[in-house]
């Protein structure tokens, strides 16, 4: 239903519009001149202005001009019984959205009407989107920025656009891409008022994840002393985020499954069904269709997770992202250490654009977040860098290796750099595993798995 504003000095004009809008569903209110015409639009807002060219106390166009100054995206319809090439192409010039010549058909005004009203559903929907994206970004709802590179663009683009819906969004992309970031923007954007709840899949002990997701009730295990919601509770009427879905275990995915298809989940230990009203976001790093075919994922969730599916490309393919996100990072942390850094060197800016970033967008921000707490200086310098950043010809930058003319054996120089990526992650975190797994951006589960591959349990 739209509010519509009629304007015609002829009555059986008036009521004809009149009755024929309000048979269509909308809102209507008439006058007779230009004057009432104004004073009409400075006390309400329309969603469409049907008016006469010609009319007591001035014209079309001017009650045209008045809408437009007042609220540009009313749409305006000029209507006239001595229409003229001139007056049509004035009209459309002032912002007008079509132009009628009477006597018109029932027909084609009801086709106008619907169209001019689809335009301007769109213009109030798109300022809408832009309004919470605002208020989103002032209230910190994306975290930190994640590119502004045409493959970013594209991820924002779908994202925006699917966020409303409510639709169920895999988002996929290496760790460290920013994956719960881009979730966090589809909650701020969805309209949804509940809470945004976020789980890893992978750092709940396999024995607990069924009772953190669900709940359960007061001694249904060892150390349940009272009744507990679960996540997707907590998360009632806003966004259940569930990051590293593919760690999921086998038998907890029908139970998630069900959960998903029939919006009621039951505690561990309980008998009673409850309703929630959760739109959920998964994420992960791993190639869940390749999960499916050797029988670690359900094929029947993967599809139910993934309606729409939302790629973050790594950093290295957007390379020209690194600049702006490197000066945000060291504007976040000049801020929070109380130093004075300005910026980067341009040596800097070109050492850290040519490296490929295996962490990603988390790798640069550690890298940043080391260099502002180690520089003295306005500027960041290549003696504020890692090691291996610093050395453009060491093994972590080098994009093109040299490849022995009588070949390789690729498998063992892989096994041979993850080993000594491994040791060098305990090396610095002094044999902290849970550190050393984030340091590598990958989790523990998956470190731990690498460790005991490699055999390097004991290390």
């Amino acid at each position: 239903m739209a509010r519509i504003l009629v304007v015609d000095d002829e009555q059986s004009m008036r009521e004809f519009l009149e009755i024929l809008l309000r048979k269509q569903g909308h809102r209507v209110e008439t006058c007779a001149d230009a004057p009432a015409a104004r004073a009409a639009l400075g006390a309400a807002e329309y969603d469409l202005v049907l008016t006469d060219l010609k009319i007591p106390g001035g014209s079309g166009i001017d009650v045209l001009a008045a809408c437009k100054e007042r609220r540009p995206d009313t749409e305006v319809v000029v209507l006239t019984a001595f229409g003229t090439a001139e007056t049509a192409v004035e009209a459309m010039k002032q912002g007008a959205y079509d132009y009628l010549t009477k006597p018109f058909k029932v027909e084609e005004i009801k086709i106008t009407v619907r169209k001019a009203l689809e335009k301007a559903a769109l213009a109030q929907e798109n300022r809408e989107l832009r309004r919470k994206l605002e208020a989103a970004e002032a209230a910190g709802a994306e975290g930190e920025i994640l590119g502004r590179s045409p493959a970013m663009r594209e991820v924002f683009r779908v994202a925006d656009r699917v966020a409303p819906t409510g639709v169920t969004v895999l988002v996929h992309g290496e760790s460290g891409t920013g994956k719960e970031l881009v979730a966090r923007r589809l909650h701020a954007l969805s309209g949804r008022g509940g809470p945004f709840v976020a789980v890893n899949c992978s750092a709940i002990p396999e024995g607990l994840i069924e009772s953190e997701l669900f709940g359960h009730v007061k001694g249904s295990f060892t150390g349940a002393v009272s009744d507990k919601p679960g996540l997707f509770e907590e998360a009632a009427g806003g966004t259940l985020f569930l990051d590293e879905v593919g760690e999921l275990p086998l038998p907890l995915q029908p139970k998630l499954l069900r959960a998903l298809q029939e919006g009621r989940v039951k505690r561990v230990g309980g008998n009673r069904e409850i309703g929630v009203d959760v739109r959920i976001v998964s994420a992960t790093n791993k190639d869940l269709r390749r999960e499916v075919e050797v029988g670690r994922f359900r094929e029947d969730l993967y599809y139910r997770l993934n309606v729409v599916a939302v790629e973050i490309p790594p950093l290295r393919e957007r390379r020209e992202d690194v600049p702006p996100l490197a000066h945000h990072f060291l504007k976040k942390y000049a801020r929070a250490f109380g130093r004075s850094v300005k910026g980067f060197t341009r040596e800097v800016l070109e050492l850290c654009e040519a490296y490929d970033f295996p962490g990603n967008v988390r790798e640069l921000e550690n890298l940043v977040e080391r260099a502002v707490a180690l520089e003295t200086g306005e500027y960041l310098t290549r003696a504020s860098l890692p090691p291996h950043l610093g050395n453009p010809n060491g093994p972590a930058c080098a994009p093109h290796p040299t490849l022995p003319e009588t070949g390789t054996d690729l498998e063992a120089v892989l096994a041979a750099l993850e080993r000594a990526y491994l040791a060098e992650a305990l090396r610095r975190t002094g044999g902290n595993k849970t550190e050393a797994a984030k340091l590598l951006g990958i989790t523990f589960r998956s470190f731990r798995y690498r460790l005991e591959r490699l055999g390097m349990e004991g290390e």
